[in-house]
């Protein structure tokens, strides 16, 4: 039986504050609307997430929290939900798992507050889903099915889908001195905040670039300041010949840069999840995690995964020192490997 709404039916999402996670956070919003097309969906999430929002047209306003990261801040946390009490919100979905997430939607007195139990938040959630993993395997099921009545199937689950500003990428290029792109671009993320058991050798995406810029293509090289270090080493491999675009754009130029590409090669990151909402040609790069957990939801991605007995670990920093067998999930992909999945030529 479908959950009833009205043309006035507020809902507040608590989102995630992983970039990649709140990518995926957009199928529930885009099932809430396709229930509802006259519910007012408004996000709150970390500062660093807003501009993704900003690029999904079913957010009606995203909220910036202001606590810190792990902060409790328990009467900050009553205080910030008290001040949202005007907004008269129906229905609250909480899509993270701690017991301090779950206190301002209560002191926010939303009526009906609807999330899995989490740290033991029973009357913080007073609409409390219980959680299989064998029938919700990935993030994305677990996020949707949320939005659904209990006990409902998941219908079929909508990609996410960014809204890139063409205008800003523009303004953003000429800001660098970089003119638009007169050839094709392929792009590299060779981040991944995480940690470097995510991360495909750097050596190896540098052969992946001079591949690509002996074909005639321009490389654009993506990531924040973290990732600086990375950019700034394939770069330099090649010559310099890259845009080397880390730590020089905030998330919102970086996302609109990226729908300029031809072709995105990713490590298991937020910005891979971002490519694949753009719905650009995609190689995802998955080392210490998975792909049947968080997988690029776009039909235009490939996945390099070796799924090695030791995989997936899901640990920051690879847990095995001998030489034979440390990072060998990522090592053993291989730049032809990943070459060969994709066109080079000018054409």
């Amino acid at each position: 039986m479908q959950i009833k709404t009205t043309p006035n039916e507020k809902i507040l999402i608590l989102g995630p504050a992983w970039v990649g996670d709140m990518v995926l956070a957009q199928s529930l919003f885009t099932t809430l609307k396709q229930q509802f097309p006259n519910c007012q969906i408004d996000v709150a999430a970390p500062a660093w997430t807003l501009p993704l929002l900003e690029r999904m047209p079913e957010v009606t306003n995203g909220i910036a929290l202001p606590f810190k990261h792990g902060e409790f801040a328990f009467w900050k946390r009553i205080s910030f939900g008290k001040s949202l009490r005007k907004a008269s919100y129906t229905q609250a979905i909480i899509l993270t798992n701690s017991f301090k997430s779950a206190i301002f939607p209560f002191a926010a007195n939303i009526p009906r507050r609807t999330s899995f139990l989490g740290e033991m938040r029973y009357g913080l959630i007073n609409d409390i889903r219980s959680l299989d993993k064998r029938k919700l395997p990935r993030t994305i099921d677990r996020f949707v099915t949320l939005g659904l009545a209990k006990n409902t199937e998941l219908p079929k689950i909508p990609n996410p889908k960014l809204s890139a500003n063409h205008e800003n990428a523009q303004a953003t290029l000429k800001k660098i001195g970089q003119a638009m792109p007169s050839s094709k671009v392929l792009g590299l993320c060779p981040g991944a905040e995480y940690g470097e058991a995510k991360r495909w050798p750097i050596d190896y995406f540098a052969a992946t670039a001079k591949f690509a810029l002996d074909k005639g293509w321009e490389v654009w090289l993506f990531g924040s300041e973290k990732d600086v270090p990375y950019t700034h080493l394939i770069n330099q491999q090649v010559g310099n010949r890259c845009l080397d675009l880390g730590g020089k754009t905030k998330l919102g130029e970086a996302i609109d840069l990226m729908a300029l590409c031809d072709t995105i090669i990713s490590n298991d990151s937020g910005l891979m999840h971002v490519a694949a909402a753009l719905d650009k040609n995609l190689i995802a790069i998955f080392g210490s995690s998975t792909p049947h957990h968080t997988p690029p939801m776009s039909s235009k991605a490939k996945i390099e995964y070796l799924g090695l007995s030791c995989s997936p670990c899901f640990k920051r920093v690879c847990p095995l020192k001998n030489e034979n067998s440390h990072m060998q999930c990522l090592k053993k992909i291989t730049p032809k490997s990943v070459i060969d999945l994709i066109n080079l030529d000018r054409s």
